[in-house]
């Protein structure tokens, strides 16, 4: 018997000393479910403060069938579209590990920091912690934006009207010197959904 428990133990041991990836790959299909669900949404709302990095783009979405208003955040439908809309960023300069937020509440500023260069801001949070605007300074030539906060597994997710977001993708590329020519296919990419909304995937 103990030699029995001894085993249990040590197999406990190895697992909890293996990484969350390496676990994630031993999974196979299951891991990447698991994955994925770091961007399924939460209702709880969100204390922006600290540093969050960049985990790529989040994608909001509704569907109407059969006269059912649908939420596809967090589902295969916005997995999908999240991943080609990360395909366009990336090739920017705009991608996971590149990117992060810093957030102090003390007085509501922020800086993103990308590929080297930082961009100051305000920002506040409103609606029970559930939306919040950005404001960017001179270098964003003050562009401002409002869109919704929203907790997830890994964090946070931040999900502003897909027009405003194009055009802060665009505004942060240029920021970093890179062409935005390309992002403009971003607002066509959930043709035939309702309310598209792009935005950020963060973890602090």
């Amino acid at each position: 018997m103990k030699k029995v428990v001894s085993v249990l133990v040590l197999s406990v041991a190895l697992s909890f000393s293996m990484s969350a990836q390496s676990v994630l790959d031993k999974l196979g299909s299951l891991g990447n479910v698991l994955s994925n669900a770091a961007g399924v949404v939460y209702s709880a709302p969100v204390s922006l403060n600290g540093t969050y990095s960049y985990n790529g783009v989040a994608v909001s979405a509704t569907s109407s069938e059969g006269g059912i208003l649908t939420n596809l955040a967090g589902s295969a439908a916005t997995s999908a579209l999240e991943t080609k809309a990360d395909g366009y960023l990336s090739k920017v300069g705009i991608k996971p590990g590149a990117m992060k937020f810093t957030f102090n509440s003390e007085d509501n500023t922020f800086t993103l920091n990308v590929a080297g260069i930082s961009i100051p801001g305000t920002y506040k949070v409103g609606d029970g912690e559930k939306t919040v605007s950005l404001t960017f300074g001179k270098k964003m030539q003050y562009f401002s934006l409002t869109g919704s906060l929203e907790s997830s597994l890994s964090g946070a997710r931040m999900v502003f009207p897909v027009n405003k977001a194009v055009t802060l993708f665009k505004k942060v590329a240029s920021a970093i010197g890179q062409s935005s020519s390309s992002l403009g296919s971003l607002a066509s990419l959930a043709d035939g959904y309702d309310n598209y909304r792009l935005g950020f995937r963060l973890s602090k």
